[in-house]
């Protein structure tokens, strides 16, 4: 059950979306439902409305009604385990979990430092809990943030996984020429989209040859718009990028960057950029910093910092050999995100879910 737009770009679409196909090859039957009207789901679902959360839009199906339909759903199905992402999120998660008449297991991404939200609807957020037979946090970060929430949780972490072997053997797509710097994100506040283009402007007068490319979309692209004619000469704006595209776009690059500002549990393009063996420079923050080991595996620059990030991609783009040793330093980090790992302990819990009484109503 994944809470968000089906068609919208996230990280826990791609997650959900990996974890069935992993799931389907190890010889489970399973079905994703999403708020879309034409994906995963459908109707059943609900309908999605965009919400403005925290810097970044939130594409959620709020309606309960679904509830109702989704207890349909379920009787047709008859799961022997539901496993949900965020239901302390008012979407398809949520009512899943309050519809399912199976073992509900719950994976918690999120991370943030307070949560109003959260604090005024703790009573809800405890009927939720008190349906779920395991709960998952995608990182020690969003555990912490998880009991902060709801005291009464304890999370077992499992992280997200990765296709590491298909953006390890993917073909380097043809992109511009130049010294080729990715960003793979959402154009928002929260994925620091603005840091990135300041930084980039900074970057060009010592590294002429350094090119921009940016694969996304959001409410912070015409940014673009405000850069000098030198700057944005050598900005390629990509558009929308199909997930399945990103492994070519990353193996063609020389260097990537993730300067969120803050609230990412985890980083899946993180991880996902090592294990293209592109050097990454990420910011400091609670869930990379989880990923990514400072000048082993990338470089970390303090959140919301335009000079430490054109520092760190100076750095990558002007020495071989520190590039190299991230490079190869990432490639065995990724590793350990590979999803042939992360299915197998998912599988342990939906069997001790499955074994255990059913959700208390």
């Amino acid at each position: 059950m994944c809470p968000y737009a089906w068609d919208a770009a996230g990280g826990v679409q791609v997650h959900v979306d990996d974890l069935a196909r992993q799931l389907v090859a190890r010889g489970h039957d399973v079905a994703v439902l999403a708020p879309h009207d034409r994906g995963p789901g459908g109707r059943a679902a609900g309908a999605v409305l965009r919400v403005p959360y925290r810097g970044t839009v939130a594409p959620i199906a709020p309606s309960p009604l679904a509830i109702r339909r989704l207890s349909r759903v379920f009787a047709r199905l008859a799961p022997d385990v539901v496993h949900v992402h965020e239901p302390l999120a008012p979407s398809t998660a949520m009512w899943a979990t309050l519809a399912s008449p199976a073992p509900v297991v719950a994976t918690f991404h999120a991370f943030l430092d307070r949560s109003r939200a959260m604090e005024l609807a703790a009573p809800l957020l405890r009927t939720v809990a008190r349906r779920l037979a395991a709960s998952i946090a995608v990182s020690e970060a969003a555990a912490a943030f998880l009991r902060r929430a709801v005291p009464e949780l304890e999370p077992v972490v499992i992280p997200n996984g990765v296709d590491v072997a298909a953006f390890e053997g993917a073909e380097p797509a043809a992109l511009p020429p130049g010294r080729r710097i990715a960003w793979v994100h959402r154009l928002d506040p929260q994925k620091g989209f603005g840091v990135a283009l300041e930084a980039f402007s900074a970057l060009v007068g010592d590294v002429p040859d350094a090119r921009l490319v940016v694969g996304g979309e959001g409410r912070d692209r015409g940014l673009v718009e405000g850069l000098t004619e030198a700057v944005r000469s050598r900005v390629t704006m990509l558009g929308t990028v199909a997930h399945a595209d990103v492994p070519g776009i990353l193996r063609g690059s020389e260097a990537a960057i993730a300067p969120a500002t803050g609230q990412e549990s985890f980083g899946i393009a993180v991880v996902e950029a090592m294990a293209a063996g592109v050097p990454v420079v990420a910011s400091d923050i609670a869930g990379y910093r989880e990923v990514v080991r400072d000048r082993r595996d990338g470089l970390l620059v303090p959140p919301g910092d335009p000079a430490a990030l054109a520092a760190g991609m100076r750095s990558i783009l002007q020495d071989a050999g520190l590039a190299s040793r991230l490079a190869e330093g990432g490639r065995v980090r990724a590793r350990a995100y590979a999803w042939s790992t992360v299915v197998a302990r998912l599988e342990e819990v939906y069997g001790q879910a499955s074994a255990g009484p059913p959700p208390v109503r």
